[in-house]
C-alpha cells in the first residue's frame, strides 16, 4: 500500500521500510536523522509496510513515535513476526499473536493491514501441504477479524488452489498477491475470480531481490527498469476497482 493516489483514494502504494539510509538526498533532506526518516516518507507516501515487525515486535516508545509523527490519515500495514510464521510454524503460539496484536493496536486508526508472509516450506522444514492447509485453519480460526485486519502470503505457487480459497473466504481473509520470479503472473492469477478473498486487496511488487543484490547494494536508483513487468497488472488493478464502485 502507500499514499492515496490523486485520482483514486481507494488507491495507496508505499514502500517496504522507511529506514534506507541510501535515500538521503534523493527521497530524504541532506542531513536528516534516521529518526526522523518517517517524517519525511510520510511526505510523500501516504502508506507503508513496517519490515522490521517480521524480525521482532517493536517497543512500545517507537510506535508511539511513529503514530505521533506521521499525519492523521497515515495507514501503516506490518508483517508478523517470523518466529510466527518461520520458526514456531503456526504451532503454540497464541502468547506471539497476542503479544503481536496487542503491541500494534498502539497505532490506533493508523494501523492498515497485518501480514503472515509464509515461507515456501522447503521439505526440510517438515511442513506438507496438508500440514500447512490444517495449521492454517486452526490459526486463523483465531484471529480477531472484527478488530483487524490481515492478509496472507503464501510463497508455493502450487498452494494457491481451492483449499487455501476456501479457508480465506470463510474467515474474510485476504490473499496477498505478489510479483516474485517463483509465483503465477498476474493473468493466471486472476483466471480465478476467488483470487480476491477478502474486502480488500494486498498487493506486493517484490520482484527478484536476490538478482538485484548480485548487481548492487544500494537503493538509491533505478537498477532495474520494471515498468513493463509493473504495466501487466494495471488491468487487474483496474478491474478490481471497478468491481468496488
Amino acid at each position: 500500500m502507500p499514499s492515496a493516489d490523486a485520482d483514486d483514494p481507494r488507491l495507496h502504494l508505499g514502500t517496504s521500510s522507511w529506514s534506507c539510509k541510501d535515500w538521503i538526498g534523493r527521497l530524504y533532506t541532506k542531513g536528516t536523522k534516521p529518526s526522523d526518516f518517517i517524517v519525511e516518507y510520510a511526505n510523500h507516501y501516504g502508506t507503508v509496510e513496517i519490515d522490521s515487525t517480521f524480525y521482532g515486535v517493536p517497543r512500545k516508545s517507537t510506535l508511539e513515535g511513529w503514530r505521533d509523527k506521521t499525519p492523521e490519515g497515515f495507514v501503516f500495514s506490518a508483517k508478523a513476526p517470523q518466529l510466527i510464521t518461520h520458526e514456531k510454524f503456526l504451532v503454540d503460539c497464541d502468547n506471539e499473536v497476542e503479544h503481536f496484536l496487542h503491541s500494534l493496536s498502539i497505532l490506533g486508526d493508523k494501523l492498515g493491514p497485518l501480514l503472515f508472509q509464509f515461507p515456501y516450506y522447503a521439505k526440510r522444514t517438515g511442513v506438507t501441504e496438508d500440514d500447512f492447509f490444517d495449521r492454517l485453519r486452526n490459526f486463523v480460526a483465531k484471529l480477531p477479524v472484527d478488530e483487524f485486519k490481515f492478509a496472507i502470503e503464501v510463497r508455493n505457487k502450487n498452494w494457491i488452489n481451492p483449499n487455501l480459497y476456501e479457508i480465506l473466504h470463510d474467515h474474510n481473509l485476504t490473499l496477498a498477491l505478489i510479483d516474485h520470479p517463483w509465483m503465477s503472473s498476474p493473468a493466471q492469477l486472476f483466471k480465478n475470480s476467488r483470487v480476491i478473498t477478502g474486502n480488500f486487496v494486498y498487493l506486493r511488487w517484490l520482484g527478484d531481490r536476490r538478482g538485484i543484490e548480485k548487481i548492487t547494494k544500494t537503493w538509491n536508483e533505478t537498477i532495474v527498469d520494471r515498468e513493463a513487468d509493473l504495466k501487466r497488472w494495471v488491468p487487474h488493478i483496474k478491474d478490481v476497482l471497478d468491481k468496488q464502485m
